[in-house]
């Protein structure tokens, strides 16, 4: 198992995806999305059209889900059941369900143990990303980070990833979106999306994803001299 771990938390649209990935280039580390593990399970619910307040048949959908995922940040690729999902996993509708499905307590389970086996597989530094790593997936990492910035900040990224010709009104329907999920995330009784006690609170609101990238790298090279 690796020594060198960065567990990078935050809400949606915080940049935590492109973050991490620049972080793991710029240290030669991995990089695991896990926030990409739900939506692949989250996508194999759909696809099985499976009811999303039935917690026994997801729990069993999620159970008999292969995941495939890549560590490579400089080439990503997510696969579920042998289907290629990398661009699927990010459709309104998948983003939509995501938050029912990553509530469930099994598949949080499922999905945990699954990171963990990942990390201690690694033979390199690894960045994990994601709501819940600080506080239960490595509660004993000696870097954790949580990535904030306020909901205008994070919609109009979100927004501008999608359609970098968005306007006010396509961001202010990304940032209801956003606090919605930031509720959902927040107020689930599993694994509740929160800085563990001794994270690094980090807000990038008025930083540029290089500022950011450049913050965490210097974190990483003191926590890891």
């Amino acid at each position: 198992m690796t020594s060198k771990t960065l567990a990078l938390d935050g809400p949606a649209g915080s940049g935590k995806s492109s973050v991490g990935r620049a972080v793991a280039q710029s240290l030669g580390w991995v990089m695991l999305d896990t926030g990409a593990m739900y939506r692949a399970v989250t996508w194999a619910v759909l696809e099985a059209r499976i009811d999303l307040t039935d917690p026994v048949a997801i729990s069993l959908e999620a159970a008999n889900t292969t995941i495939r995922i890549t560590t490579d940040p400089r080439n990503f690729s997510i696969s579920a059941n042998g289907h290629e999902i990398t661009s699927a996993i990010r459709s309104p509708e998948v983003t939509a369900a995501v938050s029912a499905v990553s509530a469930v307590p099994d598949v949080r389970e499922l999905l945990v143990k699954l990171q963990r086996e990942a990390v201690a597989a690694s033979d390199f530094g690894i960045v994990i990303e994601g709501r819940d790593i600080g506080t239960v997936v490595l509660p004993d990492s000696a870097l954790k980070v949580f990535l904030t910035a306020s909901p205008e900040a994070r919609a109009r990224r979100r927004s501008l990833e999608v359609d970098p010709n968005a306007d006010a009104e396509n961001i202010a329907d990304t940032r209801l979106a956003i606090m919605a999920r930031d509720a959902k995330d927040s107020e689930r009784e599993h694994s509740p999306l929160k800085p563990a006690t001794d994270s690094q609170i980090l807000d990038t609101s008025e930083l540029t994803l290089d500022q950011v990238v450049d913050q965490l790298v210097q974190m990483a090279h003191h926590a890891y001299p």
